[in-house]
């Protein structure tokens, strides 16, 4: 019996490949594990002619600090929507699907060319965060929630609501309702809302650590969660990444903050007037708050807060729930307030 595949492993993986045909017997290709991923293993491969892929496997248990599980078949979910972005977005605003083999729950695209970095990476440790990029990361936003909207019937009989209540609502959500018994009632009312609305191709993961920057352009990574739900749940989960850093890197806050409205408005440019336009925006705001809280609380806290800020988190948005700012850019200028209030 051969050994159940771990793309991890260099040997199985080479003898996986060689058996699948992907390369010649004697084919001797680069094999390089990529840090980052909490849901699945990933690996680059890069064959002797220069040519370069980026596997995937699901992982059943996902690599965080408490139990937290989901079905590894969500790889071929994430396969579908790989094809399906491809055609919805500009060429190369995502990679091109390669193959995907269901019984070993791999899915392979073409690597991002270097040299390239992850857009998480530079809002972390480079300088003010890049105004163009805070555009480009709405506007493909906007983009792809118009572009879907179109082919709503036919996405929803293919991915209906995916894995996000495995992925997303459970750890984000409930268990932080469980954690936080104040925010409890926000949350459940959240929960309840989101489920009502399934309006258009939703990424689910839509953040910068799923965007490399190459030629000065994004490029948008990791499908799994993608579902037909409430866009204003990306809106909200992607507003929370540039909150949560203007938070953690104090000295550059007003210029993260110009970039969370820089974000909104070329996502509200690109949306466009669908039908629902208007009606997306007060529940990104609750999704915002929402999303602040579970990455301090949820089952996947950010990494990179340390304890004094994560209390400083809970704390404003706490004192934000009771009456939700209208608009994002409200809300934008009221989080940073209470931050500056409490001395962050």
């Amino acid at each position: 019996m051969l050994p159940e595949l771990d793309i991890e492993q260099p040997a199985l993986l080479l003898d996986y490949l060689r058996r699948r045909g992907d390369i010649t017997a004697t084919a001797l290709p680069h094999i390089e594990t990529l840090a980052g991923g909490v849901s699945s293993r990933t690996v680059r491969v890069t064959l002797p002619d220069g040519t370069a892929w980026v596997l995937k496997q699901s992982l059943a248990k996902l690599r965080v600090a408490v139990d937290w599980f989901s079905d590894p078949a969500r790889i071929h979910l994430e396969a579908k929507a790989l094809r399906w972005l491809n055609r919805l977005l500009p060429a190369g605003a995502v990679p091109a699907f390669i193959f995907e083999d269901e019984a070993a729950h791999v899915l392979a695209m073409q690597a991002v060319p270097a040299p390239h970095a992850t857009w998480k990476t530079l809002l972390l440790t480079g300088g003010p965060p890049d105004q163009d990029q805070a555009a480009q990361f709405g506007h493909l936003l906007g983009t792809l929630h118009r572009a879907a909207a179109a082919h709503r019937e036919t996405l929803l009989a293919e991915f209906g609501a995916g894995f996000f209540e495995s992925l997303r609502i459970e750890p984000y959500y409930q268990y932080t309702a469980a954690q936080v018994p104040a925010a409890a009632p926000f949350l459940e009312a959240l929960i309840a809302d989101t489920r009502a609305h399934r309006l258009t191709l939703v990424h689910g993961d839509y953040s910068p650590k799923n965007m490399l920057v190459y030629a000065g352009r994004l490029v948008l990574l990791d499908y799994e969660v993608a579902h037909v739900g409430d866009p204003a749940f990306d809106v909200g989960f992607s507003m929370t990444h540039l909150l949560s850093k203007a938070h953690h890197r104090a000295h550059l806050r007003p210029q993260f903050a110009a970039a969370a409205r820089r974000h909104h408005a070329a996502y509200q440019a690109a949306l466009g007037e669908v039908p629902w336009a208007a009606a997306v925006e007060a529940r990104a705001v609750r999704h915002t708050l929402g999303c602040l809280l579970a990455r301090v609380d949820g089952r996947s806290p950010l990494e990179y807060l340390t304890a004094p800020e994560k209390a400083r988190q809970r704390a404003a948005v706490l004192a934000l729930l009771p009456q939700p700012p209208a608009t994002m850019p409200a809300l934008i200028e009221a989080f940073t307030a209470q931050l500056a209030a409490a001395g962050g």
